[in-house]
């Protein structure tokens, strides 16, 4: 049968835009159907904005420590309406640039819902297309518990374009988003307060990560609950908000933000006309090649819920484009030593294994560890703490984990991404001239294994 398109991707995301456009430039003959934003979560409401708000949040603590090194600086007063209008217009610029990358590599774009409506057919707009392969690119969606008054709260979707900053934020939730956008809200001036109903946030880091970011915030003011959850919400005449919590505390704030996980974006998605299935959490159920239970439909990214992560994604649509039109170059992805950051304040960079999930591996492990106050803060009144931390094999000396909570922690761990990736070993850090004078020196100076 002949097909009106080789590849139809549904999600101009990274990971399905990624897809598209070296298909394309293999030859094949694609379309992509996007009916949100192009870029998708990364670009319009997630870690490109995230970044700049990060930024933007950091500026008050450089305005405090400027005073150190001779400076005098008059009152600062920051506006939230400036700096979302700027994040807009980058935000825009950044979908001309997707728009462009798509239309110039030869890719037809369709702006509308796209639906399935059978193993090789898309409805976009009410008009129907055949392809020889569909590619689900879809991503997530914020998902906030279903209690009482879950309509007065905000996710991260529209925490983006609030019209002006809370004077009392509660962030409910423990893995990266909340902790991130805790930071951002305390840094900007809100009084802030991070509620996660488990023992210690970002479960699945190296505990003393977590440890280490605990005692960072708290030092900086941030109000941190542990075993905190919310039963309800209940607005008040006044337009603020009263969260009743488990235990029975009430809590006052003029925005509940939740962080509470993301579900896969299927809504009206048309898997009913395949024999595509999900597994027990709901995302695309796929193989190693990301191939679905449909022969024909495949999928990536953060639909599939592996590594939800944006860099995994383009890996991902990079190499079902090589697969299917450029198979010499395939090359699957490869899920191990994956480096990471989380841009709390300060940042967390990580790649490897934390010394929990080593030990649980069956490794031996020699732990490295080092706490420092940076050399920038000497001059100021800042007591924050570096923490670095190599994790090791006691039996082969490889580097199995390095984690850092840090100014630019994501910058210095990529760079030990390669040599992780590589197999380094402690010696072979033990023998790296180091970079002096700076804090990432000393991931080479660390020689005496902490005790445990």
């Amino acid at each position: 049968m002949a097909y009106e398109f080789d590849l139809f991707v549904i999600g101009a995301g990274s990971g399905g835009v990624r897809a598209a456009r070296f298909a394309a430039g293999f030859g094949a003959k694609v379309a992509v159907a996007e009916s949100r934003y192009l870029g998708g979560t990364c670009v319009n409401v997630g870690c490109v904005p995230k970044k700049l708000l990060v930024y933007g949040a950091h500026f008050a603590e450089d305005f405090e420590q400027a005073s150190g090194f001779g400076w005098s600086l008059g009152e600062a007063n920051f506006d939230w309406a400036t700096l979302i209008a700027n994040k807009d217009r980058e935000i825009h610029r950044l979908n001309g640039i997707y728009r462009n990358l798509l239309v110039n590599s030869g890719v037809t774009l369709m702006e509308g819902h796209a639906k399935i409506t059978g193993p090789h057919e898309v409805e976009v707009n009410g008009q129907r297309y055949t392809a020889k392969h569909i590619l689900i690119a879809t991503g997530g969606w914020p998902q906030i518990p279903e209690i009482p008054g879950r309509e007065h709260a905000i996710s991260s979707n529209e925490a983006f374009f609030l019209k002006e900053l809370p004077k009392r934020v509660l962030v409910v939730g423990g893995g990266y988003i909340a902790v991130e956008f805790a930071g951002i809200f305390h840094g900007l001036g809100a009084k802030t307060s991070l509620l996660y109903r488990g023992e210690m946030f970002l479960r699945g880091f190296d505990g003393a990560v977590r440890k280490h970011l605990h005692e960072e915030l708290t030092k900086r003011g941030m109000d941190v609950q542990f075993n905190a959850d919310i039963a309800r919400i209940d607005k008040q005449p006044d337009g603020s908000l009263k969260a009743t919590l488990k235990d029975g505390r009430e809590l006052m704030a003029d925005c509940v933000f939740y962080a509470t996980g993301r579900r896969p974006m299927l809504d009206n998605l048309g898997l009913e006309n395949t024999g595509v299935k999900l597994d027990k959490r709901g995302f695309v159920e796929v193989d190693e090649l990301y191939q679905s239970a449909e022969p024909s439909i495949l999928a990536i990214g953060d639909v599939i819920g592996r590594v939800q992560l944006t860099p995994v994604a383009l890996a991902e649509g990079m190499a079902v484009a090589r697969r299917l039109f450029k198979p010499e170059q395939y090359r699957a992805v490869d899920y191990k030593m994956i480096p990471t950051a989380v841009f709390s304040l300060p940042n967390i960079g990580t790649v490897g294994l934390s010394e929990e999930q080593a030990i649980e591996d069956g490794h031996k492990v020699q732990i490295f560890e080092s706490s420092f106050r940076p050399m920038k803060l000497t001059l100021t009144e800042c007591q924050e703490r570096t923490l670095m931390k190599l994790v090791v094999d006691a039996d082969t000396d490889k580097v199995l984990g390095c984690h850092m909570v840090g100014p630019e922690a994501g910058e210095i761990v990529q760079g030990l991404a390669i040599a992780l990736k590589a197999g380094a070993t402690k010696q072979h850090f033990d023998e790296t001239i180091g970079v002096h004078p700076t804090a990432a020196e000393e991931f080479v100076t660390m020689r005496t294994p902490v005790n445990r």
